[in-house]
């Protein structure tokens, strides 16, 4: 709970400087030095009049802006910290899935500092990506700090995300849901990193908040839903999200897969994405930055229905230009701006042809706001509370939880987020979580034949003679020995390496120096369904089975493969059961 705090802490920092620095990079690079100015957002005032035209005033170099701030972000990732490519909460759910929670500390850094050059260039992307790497990035560096388990590193960065998000989007709810929700395709939860989440996403919010104020995001007009018939419209409306969602997802990686083939050095793709942007910026100005200022305008009505529909459309090419080329930044705020788009010009459509079934075809813009991002990131429940968050507007929920749903269930196999996995029992994390059954009634010695011998090491060996003494080793785990041959201690390979980086003579570190004196172990008698438990709590691959009359004494070394090799076996028995039946 502590660590959680802290996170949050760290994390609402990170969104600070980052909200200030692509802010300020903006206003200096499009606004005072290309010349373009787009709506404001977060006060009706800024709204402005009706727009129905593409033209805005800019200078004639334009154009060359998102390649300048593409180069640089190339640059930036492919030269420093290639996983900072792209969309950051797709590299923090990686991280979670398949790097047991582990991020470079150098990724956030290069992440922030990118997604400044690309965001504040024009690029079509958001904050929430970088904002979700850089506090999952720091969530991950303190376990590893504290040497923490790797279960406790992964809630860390789910912890890190949540502060990220909650207080970019000023959505604290919103942002832990969707922590723990995005991880998974199918409606699921990361319930263990629920409280961790809410926890530093609620002292992320408040410190953002403290300093920036606590209007939402986006204001709206006093909308409320009152009449059922319009549900039928919204049902629509989500099939309309879903179906506008293939179409972005499958444009998104099919630009990826373009510019991966392209025989470039990395680094120039970004720019020529951004080269394509700025040319097509000329003709659809728009098309630029985040687009929240848009969004608002179509909140109050103030867009005409061609823009709206061009601009759908438009954004779903910038984006795939900006990101899917190598850039780095988020697809949230992308995302809902085409959902908006869409809601707004479905609500328009509606009203004009039954305008006394649909009252406030402006609600529309909200509600596919939510539909769209929900059915593109299969989050449902964490996108209607983060968009009611974000707009300060909880009038529309039950619209909401339809389109968001429906979206999805017509979505289904299809996601934004190209590292989610379908469900828990799909992600490495949960390897060992749903075995139990299976196992159960068997107990560890009846593993012993799968059990290999153990290497002891003295306590005062020195380092030289160690390493000498682990070759030819079966094991990645050295029990630690005292004179009297009871094990006092433990490492493995993992923690010998990190010794070596150590500028201490080999000689003057013993086999106790390198020790951890609690040691996890077990007994024939244990069950296996135990000792899986201790080997996905801990993260750990290997454990000592000693005797249970003399804890001390290490009969063999058990390890989490023969675990599951064991588990296989039970499971082709039962399944010869079943078909026997």
């Amino acid at each position: 709970m502590l660590l959680s705090a802290l996170v949050g802490l760290v994390a609402g920092a990170g969104a600070l400087a980052f909200y200030f620095a692509t802010d300020v990079a903006t206003e200096w690079i499009l606004s005072k030095w290309a010349g373009l100015h787009t709506p404001g957002h977060g006060n009706a005032l800024e709204v402005g009049g009706f727009v129905d035209t593409l033209r805005m005033p800019h200078r004639w170099f334009l154009f060359l802006i998102p390649a300048l701030g593409g180069l640089v972000s190339g640059w930036l990732v492919f030269g420093f910290a290639p996983e900072a490519e792209g969309h950051g909460t797709d590299a923090a759910i990686e991280a979670f899935h398949q790097k047991k929670g582990e991020i470079r500390a150098r990724v956030p850094i290069v992440k922030a500092i990118a997604s400044v050059a690309t965001i504040s260039t024009g690029g079509s992307a958001g904050r929430e990506g970088p904002i979700a790497q850089i506090g999952a990035g720091f969530g991950s560096f303190l376990a590893d700090r504290l040497r923490l388990s790797v279960s406790d590193r992964r809630i860390l960065l789910l912890a890190g995300m949540a502060g990220g998000i909650g207080a970019t989007f000023r959505a604290p709810l919103g942002g832990a849901l969707f922590a723990v929700e995005v991880l998974y395709q199918d409606p699921e939860f990361e319930h263990e990193g629920l409280i961790p989440c809410i926890i530093s996403s609620i002292v992320a919010y408040s410190l953002f908040g403290a300093v920036t104020g606590w209007n939402p995001l986006l204001t709206t007009p006093d909308f409320r839903f009152e009449h059922p018939v319009e549900l039928f419209f919204y049902l629509m409306l989500g099939m309309a999200c879903a179906l506008l969602g293939t179409v972005y997802v499958r444009t998104f990686y099919q630009v990826r897969d373009r510019f991966a083939a392209l025989k470039l050095p990395a680094f120039l793709k970004p720019a020529i994405g951004g080269l394509i942007l700025g040319i097509m910026a000329m003709f659809v100005p728009q098309v630029l930055g985040s687009g929240y200022g848009w969004v608002q305008a179509a909140l109050y009505g103030k867009m005409a229905l061609w823009l709206m529909i061009l601009l759908a459309l438009g954004k779903i090419v910038a984006t795939s230009l900006t990101i899917s080329s190598g850039g780095s930044g988020g697809v949230f705020a992308p995302s809902l701006v085409i959902g908006a788009m869409l809601g707004g010009s479905f609500g328009a459509l509606v009203h004009l042809f039954f305008p006394e079934l649909l009252a406030e075809p402006r609600s529309c813009v909200l509600i596919g706001m939510a539909g769209f991002f929900a059915g593109v990131a299969n989050t449902p429940i964490a996108t209607l509370i983060m968009v009611s968050e974000l707009t300060g507007n909880y009038a529309l929920l039950a619209p909401l939880m339809l389109v968001c749903v429906v979206a999805m269930v017509f979505f289904r196999r299809s996601s934004i987020y190209e590292q989610q996995v379908i469900g828990r029992v799909d992600s490495p994390a949960h390897l060992g979580d749903l075995v139990v059954n299976v196992l159960a009634g068997i107990s560890v010695g009846d593993l012993a034949e799968f059990g290999r011998p153990p290497t002891l090491i003295p306590e005062d060996m020195p380092l030289n003679e160690i390493i000498e003494h682990m070759s030819g080793s079966e094991t990645s785990y050295f029990p630690v020995v005292n004179s009297a041959g009871e094990m006092s201690g433990i490492f493995s390979i993992n923690d010998l390496r990190r010794i070596l980086h150590e500028e201490v003579p080999p000689a003057l570190i013993l086999a106790r120096d390198v020790a951890v004196s609690q040691v996890l172990t077990t007994t024939p008698e244990e069950s296996v369904t135990l000792v899986l438990r201790k080997f996905t709590r801990r993260g750990i691959e290997e454990i000592p089975v000693v005797d249970s009359q003399q804890p001390g004494k290490v009969l063999y070394m058990l390890s989490r493969r023969a675990v599951l090799t064991r588990y296989a076996s039970e499971m082709e028995k039962k399944k010869g059961v079943f078909a026997e039946t």
